[in-house]
């Protein structure tokens, strides 16, 4: 087993605060087919889950075909936005986000990864938004994976680096991020600032919780340590 470790970071609800796009284009996703809008709090339930799988999840008795024109609704109205703020930047990072990166990246033994339920064009806009995309070494998106739980995007990332999975940490905001790596057999960091309640992130598995960006380098040296126990 090599030194090196990986750190692969949820983006929506991690990295950037999109849950006002989010909101508003699910919004619009069941207006065009005719149905009530969920509240607030219903909709940021499923984020972390890939399209097809949250459109599912909040319209259950949907036909593919309608599912389909779900996700259709949904991604016009996220490009309408996009083009709107001329990118992702409506969709701001949270406090302490780039500091964080920024730190991890200048260390050595440690490379950063993404795992997202966006499509590889979403986080390429986010990366062009923001100017983070430099610091990932392996990026994992839901147009070439299974939806989160489902470990996939964790192993990829793994395969990538070189490491197992024992040497890899998830930091997400979601109890599908928590969900997923331990079904990957990664450690798991959950974050409070994100759209799942921090109960349900314990439950799911979090190894700990962090309530800002500046706990994050604490906690990751804390849950490796708890591995190579």
């Amino acid at each position: 087993m090599t030194d090196l470790r990986l750190v692969v970071f949820d983006v929506d609800g991690t990295l950037i605060d999109s849950q006002d796009a989010i909101v508003t284009s699910v919004g619009h996703a069941f207006a065009a087919l005719g149905r009530p809008v969920p509240d607030r709090a219903t909709v940021l339930s499923i984020v972390g889950l890939s399209l097809p799988q949250a459109m599912a999840r909040l319209m259950p008795d949907l036909t593919e075909a309608g599912v389909q024109d779900a996700i259709a609704a949904y991604r016009a109205r996220i490009l309408e936005l996009r083009a709107e703020a001329e990118g992702e930047g409506h969709a701001p990072l949270y406090p302490g986000a780039r500091d964080a990166l920024d730190r991890l990246h200048r260390r050595d033994e440690l490379f950063l990864g993404v795992a997202t339920g966006k499509a590889r064009r979403g986080l390429d806009h986010a990366f062009a938004s923001h100017g983070i995309g430099h610091y990932f070494h392996t990026c994992q998106t839901a147009d070439h994976h299974p939806s989160k739980p489902h470990p996939s995007m964790l192993h990829q990332a793994c395969d990538d680096i070189g490491i197992e999975p024992g040497q890899a940490i998830m930091l997400g905001d979601t109890s599908f991020d928590m969900e997923m790596g331990r079904a990957a057999g990664c450690r798991t960091i959950g974050v409070s600032w994100g759209y799942h309640p921090v109960a349900d992130l314990r439950a799911a598995g979090a190894d700990c919780v962090i309530d800002s960006f500046a706990a994050l380098d604490a906690a990751l040296e804390a849950v490796w340590g708890m591995a190579d126990e």
